[in-house]
C-alpha cells in the first residue's frame, strides 16, 4: 500500500528566500526518499520564488481557511500523515483533520519556537533584563497548545527540546528532535572552497520579512559597522535578504560602505565570496540559516548568542559569539585581518556540518519514529491526556470561531 502524505504548509516553501523555506524542503526530500506520496496544500498565494513543487511529482492544492471544502479535500484524500507548518496551520486546520481523518498521524513541524522567539523579542524591545515570565505570552500557549494535540512535535533545536520539556513540562514522547538535514561537504568542496586572499568584504543575509533579521541590520549600522570601519574605512559590508523594505533600502549607504544589495539567488555563492559574516540578531529562535549558509561555503562567523544557540553542541565555533558591541567589531577585524585566524574558523565550520547535521543520521532516526508512532498511534494518544482534553469539543474555540466565519462568509456571498 502507497504511502500518503499531506502537508499543509503555512506559505508555498521559498528555499531561496528563508530558512524556513530550506526546512520544508529537507522535509520533502525526507519523505520522498521514505516513499510517500506527497500533497502540499495551502491557504497563501504563491509568489515568483516559490519552488517548483510539482517537479518533484508533488500534487499541489490550494486550500481556504474557515472553508469546508478543505473537509471534502481530506476525507477524499485520506492521508496516513499529515504535517503541519507551524503551529498557526494547526490551530486552522488540526481540528478539521481530527475530525475527517482520525486515523492520521498528525505532525507538527514547529521551524522554531515561536513563543521562545516573541519573549525574547518583548524582553529586548522592553530594555529589561531577560526574566522566563516572558515566556508567558500569548504566542507561547497557542504554540504549546498545538504542540500537546499534535501526535508529535519536530524541534529543530536542542535548547528548544530543553526548553519543553524543563520549563514547559512537555512529555517528551511527544518531541522528536530533527535539525537541518544537510548534506556532508565533500573533502573536494572544502578544498576547492575560496581561500582567504579571495575574499572580500563582510555579509550578512536573511529574510527583511522576519523581525530579527530587520533589527540585525539596524543594530550593524548604528552599533558595530562604524566601530569596524573606523579600523578598516576600506571594507564593505553586503546585506543581502528577500523583501527588503523601504525603511531596509534607507539604510543603504557607500560612503559608509554599508550596502543593502537585496535577494540573492545563490545565497551560498554571495557568502563564499565574502570573508566574514556578521550574524548579529539580537532576539530569535530556531536554528539560524545565515550562520549555515556560513559555515556550509566556509566563511567564518562573528555573531551574536542568539544566532549560535543550538548549532555547535560541544564543537568549535566557525568564528566568535559575543553581544557586546565593541568585542563584536574587535573580533570581527582580527578574523578580517589576521590570515592564520581565519582559516582555523574557516575549517572549524565544515566540521560542524558533517558531524552534527548529517542527514543520513536524522533520517534514520526519523524513519524509525515514524514506523514507531504509526504502528502505535492509539497507545501514544491515549498516554497524552492533555492533548486529549485540548482536543475536547467544548475547548476547541479556533474550531467555533471558524465556523462562525465560515457562516458569516455564506452571507456574504
Amino acid at each position: 500500500m502507497n504511502k500518503t502524505l499531506l502537508i499543509i504548509g503555512f506559505v508555498w516553501p521559498e528555499p531561496k528566500s528563508s530558512a524556513a523555506g530550506s526546512r520544508m524542503m529537507q522535509l520533502i526530500y525526507f519523505f520522498k526518499s521514505e516513499g510517500y506520496q506527497i500533497t502540499f496544500a495551502s491557504s497563501s498565494s504563491r509568489t515568483e520564488r516559490s519552488s517548483n513543487l510539482e517537479q518533484f511529482g508533488i500534487s499541489l492544492k490550494q486550500i481556504e481557511l474557515n472553508n469546508a471544502s478543505f473537509d471534502k479535500f481530506i476525507e477524499t484524500l485520506q492521508p496516513e500523515v499529515v504535517l503541519f507548518d507551524r503551529f498557526m496551520t494547526e490551530e486552522q486546520f488540526g481540528w478539521r483533520v481530527a475530525e475527517h481523518c482520525p486515523k492520521a498521524l498528525r505532525i507538527l513541524d514547529t521551524e522554531d519556537l515561536h513563543g521562545l522567539r516573541k519573549a525574547r523579542e518583548l524582553a529586548y524591545k522592553s530594555g529589561k533584563p531577560w526574566e522566563d515570565s516572558f515566556l508567558v505570552n500569548d504566542i507561547s500557549k497557542r504554540e504549546i497548545a498545538s504542540i500537546f494535540r499534535s501526535d508529535l512535535s519536530l524541534i529543530i533545536s536542542e535548547v528548544e527540546m530543553d526548553l519543553l520539556d524543563q520549563y514547559f513540562k512537555v512529555d517528551k514522547s511527544l518531541l522528536h528532535y530533527l535539525p537541518f538535514l544537510l548534506d556532508s561537504i565533500s573533502k573536494t568542496d572544502i578544498e576547492d572552497s575560496p581561500e582567504f586572499e579571495n575574499r572580500q568584504n563582510f555579509i550578512t543575509i536573511g529574510n527583511f520579512l522576519h523581525e530579527p533579521n530587520y533589527q540585525s541590520v539596524l543594530y550593524l549600522k548604528e552599533e558595530i559597522w562604524p566601530l569596524i570601519r573606523k579600523k578598516l574605512p576600506k571594507a564593505e559590508l553586503h546585506i543581502y535578504g528577500a523583501y527588503a523594505s523601504q525603511k531596509v533600502d534607507q539604510l543603504h549607504n557607500v560612503k559608509e560602505g554599508f550596502l543593502i544589495k537585496g535577494f540573492a539567488e545563490d545565497a551560498i555563492e554571495v557568502m563564499k565570496q565574502a570573508r566574514v559574516c556578521l550574524a548579529a540578531l539580537p532576539f530569535g529562535a530556531g536554528l539560524k540559516g545565515k550562520v549555515i549558509d556560513a559555515m556550509q561555503s566556509g566563511t567564518p562567523c562573528v555573531m551574536s548568542s542568539v544566532a549560535a544557540e543550538g548549532i555547535f553542541g560541544d564543537f568549535q565555533y566557525n568564528g566568535f559569539v559575543t553581544d557586546i558591541p565593541e568585542e563584536f567589531a574587535e573580533k570581527a577585524i582580527a578574523l578580517y585581518s589576521k590570515t592564520s585566524l581565519w582559516e582555523d574558523k574557516h575549517m572549524a565550520g565544515f566540521k560542524v556540518i558533517n558531524q552534527r547535521f548529517n542527514k543520513l543520521y536524522f533520517y534514520d532516526l526519523f524513519s524509525e519514529k515514524l514506523r514507531e508512532f504509526r504502528e502505535n498511534l492509539e497507545i501514544y494518544r491515549q498516554q497524552n491526556f492533555i492533548g486529549q482534553m485540548l482536543q475536547h469539543h467544548q475547548l476547541q474555540s479556533t474550531k467555533y470561531l471558524s465556523k462562525w466565519i465560515e457562516e458569516k462568509n455564506k452571507e456574504k456571498t
